[in-house]
């Protein structure tokens, strides 16, 4: 019997493994040590783009409650919990180094790329491994692995392959069956062996291999892995499509039973494919993200297939962004992309008996996988570009393997089980075929190589996208943001008047564009662009909160209140997404105390100030407030409490030692004095300050008064008024002289019981 004919009979993972060759060990490896390889700039890659949402800043990976929230709740932008619980994986094992992600994002790929061989050697198509090296090397499928948060992709791909590996042994027992009838028949039994064995052909001996498992197991774990592929990414949805082409291309017809055990497969695709859309429009209004015509969407569909393909035949000026496409329904040479597909399909039909039916096969997969990003369902990302690299990746594998085929059947290349008829030819095509084949990959790999270097950190890669598409909105945007968290403002303006010169009602660039003109002092302007961006979207906190802080700043308290409680009304279904940043919802919540403290509410200040620290705990200035406000209502021991806290948060935070040394060597009750603490801290501020700060010298002295060490008291107060004056701070001087005067008597200074104790 055949090797062919033995994968159909034992199977199973102990079947599986044994049927590896060290030939074909050595294959796979090569798979993945070329994969490794061609992807080196991405090793020691950073987070880009949308990371810090998907990992960086999104709860649902460290929560106690994550992993409900992933699986069973609407807090996700998307649905695809088994990529968010590898990322909740990764974090706790290796945190937030980006290495770690790309590494599991490489080998995804790698056992992908493998999958692509099995699944094309099990059906029976020449050059299996060398489609898997191409699908493997190919430039337009670094976006899908080089990027960490299409994780969506390489995972997906491994179930969907997974799921036809499995789907293609599943009727293996019938067809086991029907060969040894079939063997049976032609090489009957003989109660004379010596005369079998004389007259008769020898019968193929019997496959050593353990028993067959039921083709119903495989079935189920084939239903199972799609379902998975499916939690990782819907794109993968259109897979029952596959199997009905490829039980059309193995026996020329699609029967009835093809169709009942397609149908479990059909539901969980449109189940799950809805759950997608439904959170997709949770998260988004992607009414607004195309708002053209149907006939518009149906026009740009061609033009979208034959881009694809334009792609993975000539992988050049790959971009992670391309140029969003204007598409005029009413011009007739809109559809003429589209009818082209039309066309090649007819002329496949046609040829079905000969030549076309491989190419109707692979044209045909390639148009199916592509269906969920023609363009008749919104996906965010179209408001800037209708098409996308990582969109293609599985789509891509029909023209590869049809090529693969092709080649390998005209050339000869190992693997092929076509023949060539003379020995000498087919020497020499093998030999041609060979170094073809190595030309081809290396070629591919070296485009790898230079496409994946542009994914090595954020500022490398929104220059490499504007380098290609300077007219990319999104670019310069993104750019902006990156350059103002590095403080360089000038470029981050430059950037941000880029992006609004071609996208000039996209509120967040305006508001973004005033946070930096408010850290390079342009108050005024930053005023301006905080108002435009609230005139364009109504309901972005984030400008109520940059409009409130500003006039906090200029006195403006009620204005300032206002803002800030409608940041908090207009954001709160934001704030409560588990990938939103807790520390802006924070954030408003401590100035809005602030603003109400300026306006002696003290209640409600200490209100927000808890709020903010019941999200943030480590929020070191709401401690700070919040022992201010409490001080103010004579809760002294609450006080020194959130002192404390706002100081082992900041241990450095001079202003915080000086007040709690002040309270502690001051108090009017026994009960909250501490001499000795309060000169520890004193201490500890001056060291900070030098020796310089006369409030602190002036502290310095009430805690050493508290301590009985008079003299030491005078010399600090005499100094501390000595800097004061320097300073022109008369009020100062005239406190820090009446302080010494009572050294002076021998007695330490005590704050008044009555107004309560105040914050220095």
């Amino acid at each position: 019997m055949s090797r062919e004919k033995s994968t159909l009979a034992g199977d199973g993972f102990a079947g599986f493994l044994a049927r590896w060759s060290s030939r074909d060990w050595l294959l796979g490896l090569l798979l993945v040590f070329g994969i490794v390889l061609a992807y080196q700039p991405v090793w020691h890659g950073g987070f880009l783009w949308d990371d810090d949402i998907h990992i960086i800043k999104n709860r649902m990976l460290f929560e106690p409650d994550g992993l409900r929230q992933i699986w069973f709740s609407r807090d996700s932008p998307e649905y695809y919990p088994l990529v968010f619980t590898s990322f909740r994986l990764e974090k706790a094992l290796w945190g937030l180094n980006p290495a770690g992600y790309h590494w599991v994002n490489l080998l995804l790929h790698a056992a992908g790329a493998v999958f692509v061989w099995r699944v094309l050697r099990r059906l029976k198509v020449p050059g299996a491994w060398l489609a898997a090296a191409v699908f493997a090397l190919h430039p337009v499928n670094v976006e899908s692995v080089a990027w960490i948060s299409e994780r969506k992709n390489t995972l997906a791909m491994c179930f969907y392959l997974l799921s036809l590996l499995f789907y293609l042994g599943s009727d293996q027992e019938s067809k086991v069956q029907s060969l040894k009838s079939k063997v049976g028949s032609q090489y009957p039994a003989s109660s004379n062996t010596q005369h079998a064995t004389r007259n008769t052909p020898e019968a193929p001996a019997a496959p050593h291999s353990p028993p067959p498992l039921p083709s119903s197991l495989f079935y189920w774990l084939s239903l199972g892995s799609f379902v998975l592929a499916l939690l990782s990414k819907t794109a993968v949805s259109p897979l029952p499509l596959v199997l009905l082409g490829l039980a059309w291309w193995q026996r020329g017809k699609v029967t009835t039973r093809d169709v009942w055990r397609s149908a479990p497969f059909f539901a969980a695709s449109l189940a799950l494919g809805l759950i997608t859309v439904w959170f997709e429009r949770q998260e988004t209004a992607l009414d607004i993200v195309r708002d053209d015509s149907f006939w518009s969407r149906l026009a740009g569909a061609g033009w979208a297939v034959w881009f694809y393909l334009y792609k993975a035949v000539l992988p050049l000026n790959l971009m992670p962004i391309y140029p969003r496409w204007r598409i005029d329904a009413a011009n007739v040479l809109s559809y003429a992309p589209g009818l082209l597909v039309v066309g090649a399909v007819v002329l496949g039909w046609r040829n079905r008996r000969s030549w076309g039916k491989a190419w109707l096969l692979c044209l045909g997969y390639f148009v199916v996988m592509l269906l969920p990003v023609l363009g008749f369902v919104n996906i965010g990302f179209m408001s800037y570009s209708l098409v996308a690299d990582r969109w293609q990746y599985f789509a891509i594998l029909g023209p590869i393997a049809l090529a693969a085929a092709l080649f390998s059947s005209k050339f000869k290349v190992p693997g092929s089980r076509l023949e060539v008829s003379g020995p000498s030819s087919g020497s020499a095509l093998s030999r041609f075929g060979l170094v073809m084949t190595a030309v081809v990959l290396v070629a591919l790999g070296g485009l790898t190589w230079r496409q994946s270097a542009i994914y090595t950190d954020l500022d490398t890669f929104w220059r490499a996208v504007l380098s290609a598409n300077p007219g990319c909105w999104r670019a310069h945007y993104i750019l902006a943001d990156n350059l103002s968290e590095q403080g360089r403002l000038d470029e981050a303006v430059a950037q941000y008047q880029a992006a609004l010169e071609i996208q000039p009602d996209y509120a967040y660039a305006h508001n973004n564009l005033g946070n930096a003109l408010r850290q390079k002092g342009q108050v005024s302007e930053a005023l301006s662009q905080y108002r435009k961006a609230l005139e364009l979207q109504p309901d972005l906190a984030w400008a109520n909160c940059n409009l409130g802080a500003i006039f906090l700043q200029q006195g403006q308290v009620d204005e300032a209140i206002a803002q800030f409680q409608r940041a908090l009304q207009v954001g709160l279904p934001v704030f409560k997404k588990p990938m939103f940043a807790p520390a802006a919802r924070a954030q408003i919540d401590y100035l809005l105390g602030c603003a109400l403290a300026r306006k002696g509410r003290m209640e409600e200040a200490d209100t927000h100030y808890r709020e903010a620290l019941a999200i943030r705990p480590d929020f070191a200035e709401a401690h700070y407030q919040l022992a201010v406000a409490l001080l103010a209502r004579d809760e002294v021991a609450a006080a020194c409490t959130q002192y404390r806290e706002a100081i082992r948060l900041r241990p450095d935070w001079v202003e915080a030692l000086n007040n709690l040394a002040w309270l502690l060597a001051t108090h009017p009750e026994a009960r909250f004095r501490d001499g000795k603490q309060a000169l520890e801290l004193a201490a500890r501020g001056l060291a900070l300050t030098h020796t310089n700060d006369a409030k602190l010298l002036d502290t310095l002295g009430g805690a050493l008064a508290e301590a009985g060490r008079f003299p030491e008291a005078i010399d600090a107060a005499r100094t501390a008024a000595r800097l004061a004056q320097a300073s022109g701070g008369a009020q100062l001087v005239r406190e820090i002289e009446a302080h010494q005067q009572c050294y002076e008597r021998g007695q330490p200074f005590r704050e008044p019981s009555t107004p309560v104790p105040k914050s220095r």
